[in-house]
C-alpha cells in the first residue's frame, strides 16, 4: 500500500523525530499483551502527535516492521554477527525500521527522504550498517535463501530483491559520499565546459527516380455461370415440412384425447395417507430447530406407567385399528385369507365329526402358563431395574474416592512440574550456546561453499557444450527424415489426383421388378417385398384385434372375482364385529385383579438401594464447600474481567476489519484512477 502522502518538504529536524517515533513505538511494543492497533493509538495519544500525516507515517512504518518483521530479524542478525559485534544491542529496532523503509518503501520515499533519514543518525554508525545491507552479492545469495524459508520465491524476487538492485546504483553513490565525509575528502573543482557549436551535416543529394512503366494488365477468362437450381430449394425440404406438421397436429390430437380419459391413478391429488407422512416429516424437522429444550431424553412412557397396566396399554395399542386402502391387491389377499379360515374351520369340524378330541382344556391351560411366564418376567424386569439403580449408586460413591484421589495425585504433580521447569531451563541456556557455535560454523561453511560452486559451474559448462554438439547431429538427422517423408506424400498425392482424373460412370437404371440376381433362396424384387410387407401388416392388426378382445374379457371377469371377494369381507367383518363385542362384555363382567408383582428378593434389593442412596447424600454433603463471601466476590470480578476482555476483542476485531476494507476500497480507487491516466495517455 502507497503512503497517503509526500515528504519532500520536511526537515532534517522532522525525519529525525519520526525516526525516533517509529522506534519507541517498535520499543515499547509486547504481542503477548495487546494488539498492534491499540498499541499505536496509545502511543500516538501518549505524546500528542495529532498531526494526520505523521501519525499515518508512524502506524505504517510500525505495522509494516511488525508484519515483515522476519525478513528484517535476518538483515540485523546477520550484521550483529559479522559487523556489528560493537554496536549496541538496543538499538536493533533502528535497523529494522531503516531496513524497512529501503525494502518496502523506497519506491515512495524516494532517495532525497531517505538521505535525509539515513543523515539524522550518527554517520559512522549508517555507513558501517548500509554497506552491510547494501552488498549484491550478500542480498542474491544468502539473505535470498533465507527469506524463501518464510516466503515463497515469487514474492521474494519481484517484491524484494529485484526493486533493490534497482536502487543500488544510486544507494552505492549515497555510501560512497558517507565514506569521503567520514574520510574528510574534498571534491575537486569542476571544470567549465564549453559550448557545442552546432553544424550542418554534408549530405549529397539525391538523383531524381525514373519513372517505371506499367506493366500490362491481364485479363481474366471468362467463367460459366452458376446453374439455376443453386437458388431453388429442393422438393424434398417441403415434403418433409408437411409430413413434420402432420404429424405435430395427430400427436396434439392424441395428447387431447388422453388427456380427456386419463386413468384414475393419474390423479395429481395426494391421498389422505401422503399428507399425513408429509406433515410427519415436517414436524419432525421442526422439532430439530427446538435449541432452547433441554439436552437429556425424556423417560420412557412404558416405565412411568405402573407395570399393572402396562399389558393393557400394549393390548390397547396393538387392538387400535389402522386405515388400509382397499387396492385390487388388498382385496384378492383379504379374501384368500378369509377362504384359508373358511377351509381350516371346515377340516376342524370334519376332524370332530370323525371323532377327534376337543383342545379348549389345553388351550386353557397354556393361557395360565402364557400368564404366569408374564408375571414371573415382569418381576425379572423389575430386579433388573434396582440392580441397574444399585449399581448407579455405587458408581457415584466410587467416582467420589477417584475425585479425592485425584486431587491428592495433581498436588503431586505439580511439585514434579515444577522441578521438571527448572531442569528445562538448564537445558534450553546449554542449547542457545550450542546454537551459537553452530551459526559460527555456518557462517566458515559459506566461505568454503564458493569453490565448490565455480568447480560445478564449469562442470556445468563443459556438459552444455557436449549436449549442444549432439542436439546439432540430432536435428540435421530430423531434417533429413522430414525431408524424405515429404518426398514420399508429394508421390502419393500425384497418384491420387491421377485416380480422382479418371471420369466415373454415375448414371444407374433400376428395375422394381426385377431381383438382384445374388443366387439366395430368399431373394425376391422390390416390389414382391411391398406386397409381403402390405400382407404382415394386415394380419398383425387382425392379431392386435383379437388381444384387445381378450384383454377386456379378462377385466370383466376381474372386476366380477372383486365383488363377489368384497361381498365374502363384509359377511366375514360382520361376524368378527359382533364376536369381538361378545367377547368384551364378557370380559367386563368377569375380569379377575391382578396382582402386584413383588418378592422378598425385590424388598431387599430396594432396601440396599435406599442405604446406598442414603451413603451417597452423606458423602455429598460433607464433601459440599461453603459459601463464603470473599469467593463470590472473586467469582463476580473474574467473570466482569472475562465478559471485558471479550467486548473489547469484538471490538478490536470489528475496527480491524472496517480497517481493511478501507484500504481495499482506496487501493482499488487508485488503481482505477491510474487505468483511467494510461487510457486517457494512450
Amino acid at each position: 500500500m502507497l503512503l497517503p502522502y509526500s515528504l519532500t518538504d520536511i526537515s532534517v529536524m522532522d525525519h529525525k523525530a519520526l525516526l525516533e517515533h517509529c522506534v519507541a513505538v517498535l520499543d515499547s511494543f509486547n504481542a503477548d499483551v495487546q494488539s498492534v492497533e491499540n498499541h499505536v493509538n496509545k502511543y500516538l495519544k501518549h505524546y500528542g502527535i495529532h498531526n494526520e500525516d505523521e501519525q499515518i507515517f508512524i502506524v505504517e512504518v510500525f505495522s509494516g516492521c511488525v508484519r515483515y518483521l522476519d525478513i528484517m530479524s535476518i538483515i540485523v542478525k546477520g550484521f550483529y554477527a559479522r559487523d556489528g559485534k560493537n554496536t549496541l544491542r538496543s538499538e536493533q529496532n533502528l535497523f529494522i525500521v531503516l531496513s524497512y523503509l529501503a525494502l518496502f518503501r523506497l519506491d515512495e520515499l524516494e532517495m532525497a527522504n531517505f538521505r535525509q533519514f539515513v543523515r539524522s543518525q550518527d554517520i559512522n554508525k549508517m555507513y558501517k550498517f548500509l554497506q552491510f545491507f547494501f552488498n549484491e552479492k550478500s542480498i542474491t545469495t544468502w539473505m535470498k535463501d533465507e527469506w524463501q524459508k518464510f516466503y515463497e520465491h515469487v514474492f521474494v524476487q519481484t517484491k524484494l530483491v529485484s526493486p533493490l538492485r534497482q536502487w543500488l546504483p544510486e544507494l552505492s553513490d549515497m555510501l560512497q559520499q558517507m565514506k569521503e565525509k567520514i574520510d574528510n575528502v574534498t571534491k575537486p573543482p569542476k571544470k567549465a565546459l564549453t559550448n557545442t557549436e552546432i553544424k550542418p551535416f554534408n549530405i549529397t543529394k539525391p538523383r531524381p527516380k525514373s519513372v517505371p512503366v506499367p506493366e500490362p494488365i491481364p485479363k481474366m477468362e471468362k467463367r460459366k455461370p452458376p446453374p439455376d437450381t443453386l437458388y431453388r430449394e429442393p422438393s424434398d425440404i417441403e415434403k418433409i415440412e408437411r409430413i413434420r406438421q402432420e404429424n405435430r397436429r395427430r400427436a396434439e390430437e392424441r395428447l387431447m384425447e388422453a388427456s380427456r380419459k386419463q386413468f384414475a391413478c393419474a390423479n395429481p391429488e395426494k391421498s389422505q395417507k401422503t399428507k399425513e407422512k408429509i406433515q410427519r416429516i415436517l414436524t419432525e424437522e421442526e422439532s430439530k430447530l427446538d435449541f432452547d429444550r433441554p439436552k437429556t431424553n425424556k423417560v420412557p412412557t412404558f416405565l412411568m406407567t405402573p407395570l399393572s397396566s402396562r399389558s393393557t396399554t400394549s393390548t390397547r395399542r396393538n387392538n387400535q385399528e389402522v386405515p388400509v386402502k382397499m387396492t385390487a391387491a388388498a382385496i384378492l389377499r383379504e379374501g384368500f385369507l378369509y377362504q384359508q379360515r373358511e377351509a381350516e374351520e371346515i377340516k376342524k369340524l370334519e376332524s370332530l365329526e370323525a371323532g377327534a378330541k376337543d383342545k379348549s382344556d389345553f388351550e386353557r391351560w397354556q393361557s395360565d402358563m402364557k400368564r404366569r411366564d408374564l408375571e414371573s418376567e415382569l418381576a425379572d424386569i423389575e430386579r433388573r431395574r434396582l440392580e441397574g439403580k444399585l449399581s448407579h449408586e455405587e458408581a457415584i460413591l466410587a467416582r467420589q474416592n477417584i475425585v479425592e484421589e485425584n486431587k491428592q495425585r495433581v498436588s503431586e504433580m505439580k511439585e514434579e512440574t515444577q522441578k521438571m521447569m527448572e531442569r528445562y531451563l538448564e537445558e534450553k541456556f546449554k542449547e542457545e550456546q550450542q546454537m551459537k557455535q553452530l551459526v559460527e560454523d555456518t557462517m566458515q561453511g559459506h566461505k568454503n561453499a564458493k569453490e565448490s560452486k565455480r568447480k560445478l559451474k564449469e562442470y556445468k559448462q563443459k556438459i552444455v557444450a557436449e549436449v549442444a554438439e549432439e542436439s546439432r547431429e540430432l536435428m540435421r538427422r530430423a531434417i533429413e527424415e522430414a525431408e524424405a517423408e515429404m518426398r514420399r506424400r508429394m508421390e502419393l498425392i500425384h497418384q491420387i489426383r491421377a485416380m480422382e482424373a479418371v471420369p466415373a460412370i454415375r448414371q444407374k437404371f433400376v428395375d422394381l421388378t426385377a431381383t438382384s440376381g445374388h443366387g439366395l433362396l430368399s431373394e425376391m424384387s422390390i416390389v414382391e417385398l411391398r406386397e409381403r410387407l402390405a400382407l404382415l401388416r394386415n394380419a398383425e392388426k387382425e392379431n392386435e384385434e383379437m388381444k384387445r378382445d381378450e384383454i377386456l374379457a379378462s377385466k370383466e371377469a376381474k372386476d366380477q372375482l372383486l365383488l363377489d371377494t368384497l361381498e365374502t369381507i363384509s359377511k366375514h367383518r360382520l361376524e368378527q364385529t359382533k364376536a369381538a363385542a361378545i367377547k368384551l362384555e364378557s370380559r367386563k363382567k368377569g375380569e379377575p385383579k391382578k396382582s402386584s408383582v413383588q418378592t422378598e428378593e425385590l424388598s431387599a434389593l430396594q432396601q440396599r438401594l435406599e442405604e446406598k442412596r442414603q451413603q451417597r447424600l452423606q458423602a455429598q454433603e460433607g464433601s459440599r464447600l461453603a459459601p463464603n463471601t470473599q469467593s463470590a466476590k472473586r467469582t463476580k470480578s473474574l467473570i466482569d474481567q472475562k465478559k471485558n476482555l471479550e467486548e473489547s476483542r469484538w471490538k478490536e476485531l470489528e475496527a480491524t476489519r472496517e480497517r481493511t476494507a478501507q484500504l481495499i476500497q482506496q487501493s482499488y480507487a487508485r488503481s482505477a484512477t491510474r487505468l483511467n491516466t494510461m487510457t486517457s495517455v494512450t
